[in-house]
């Protein structure tokens, strides 16, 4: 029987800016149909009958390039038939720019209890060098007003890795994050997507990135540090205080179900992987004729299910647990791994603690290497 998730990911495809190292489903904001867009979103969230969600996530794109008019129509809307009782976590992704009085007061009239802040360096220079549009002082006023409004579950993005980024710089920016006093940071090294000005630059040969060894250093450093300070680093990119983890992502790292709403959001419902139409004209269309736009849909097999769990599982310090991994696909894990998990573990990238497998330091900075090994296996 089909069990309904109790996980939903809302996409606010529109942006203020395109930053340069950005492949996500978006587009500028100007002369966009806003306000069709987000009848559409509210209508495929009917379509699913959704009533009952432990965690609920709306990302982009920038989900506050919207005006606050504009927010309230869509937070109203989502929460309308919602049973907020069982909300655990109820997460938007924001600009600093972008957030403005107004919309932080649409905000404390809503369900939203967690705030992600899109603030990726502290460094003024690197911000305009990677297509940000907001500014240090931008990032303080901010974070200042979301804790005055009652915010107190408040997350940064930063990136490290970038182009011409020194490690003192990257010491800089922990620092900073650190001196915010908020209880979770989420640190991603700069990965190069096609069809964006990085790797255009990147494929010129204009574009400088620190190599693999100073990158290794900077993630060290960052662990070490941040661990200093009180924080689990309780996911490869991921860092939190005790109780602050991000119930939504976590979802996706046990290999739950959820729902994707929204222009080229994915979802994963019934064993099925789907996409969702991503032009915006196309996913309106869609809408307006079937309630859903799912375009690719893809039944997994059991093969590729447990692929999965280990995939993301791994991505989790606390890793993979092999009786829940038996349990749910009644396989022998020894037998099915036990020869990947034997060389790993011989070249220090994975260790076992009782029930446990899970990444060592260095494994988790291999981390997608290290995963692939289980797949090519």
């Amino acid at each position: 029987m089909f069990t309904k998730p109790t996980s939903a990911y809302v996409h606010i495809p529109f942006c203020t800016q395109i930053c340069y190292y950005c492949d996500f489903s978006k587009v500028f904001i100007k002369n966009q149909p806003v306000d069709a867009y987000l009848q559409a979103l509210l209508e495929e969230f009917r379509f699913y009958d959704i009533k009952k969600l432990r965690t609920l996530y709306i990302g982009g794109g920038t989900p506050t390039a919207i005006s606050a008019s504009q927010l309230d129509i869509l937070l109203s809307g989502l929460q309308e038939n919602l049973d907020l009782s069982a909300l655990e976590e109820f997460t938007i992704e924001a600009n600093p720019g972008d957030l403005t009085a107004d919309k932080i007061a649409v905000l404390q009239n809503s369900a939203v209890n967690r705030v992600s802040l899109g603030v990726q360096t502290f460094d003024d220079k690197e911000l305009k060098r990677i297509g940000r549009s907001h500014n240090e002082a931008q990032i303080y006023q901010t974070v200042s007003a979301l804790k005055e409004a009652g915010f107190d579950n408040i997350s940064i993005d930063l990136i490290y890795a970038l182009p011409g980024q020194t490690m003192d710089q990257v010491k800089t920016n922990v620092k900073k994050a650190l001196a915010l006093d908020i209880p979770h940071l989420s640190l991603y090294s700069l990965i190069l997507e096609n069809h964006t000005v990085f790797m255009n630059k990147m494929r010129r040969g204009r574009l400088h990135l620190p190599n693999e060894d100073v990158e290794s250093d900077m993630f060290t450093y960052i662990i070490d540090e941040l661990e200093k300070h009180g924080f689990e680093h309780y996911e490869i990119s991921n860092f939190t205080k005790p109780g602050y983890e991000s119930q939504h992502n976590l979802v996706y790292w046990d290999n739950a179900e959820y729902y994707g709403l929204g222009a080229g959001a994915s979802g994963y419902l019934d064993g099925i992987r789907y996409r969702n139409r991503g032009p915006i004209r196309h996913y309106l269309k869609a809408i307006a004729q079937d309630g859903h736009a799912r375009l690719h849909e893809e039944r997994l097999t059991k093969s590729e299910q447990m692929e999965e769990e280990i995939f993301l599982g791994l991505r989790k310090k606390s890793g993979i647990s092999i009786r829940r991994f038996e349990e749910k696909f009644q396989e022998n894990f020894q037998e099915r791994y036990g020869q990947v998990v034997a060389e790993l573990l011989a070249g220090g990238l994975l260790q076992i603690q009782g029930d446990q497998v899970r990444m060592t330091k260095r494994g988790l900075f291999l981390g997608d290497t290290v995963a692939e090994k289980f797949i090519l296996f």
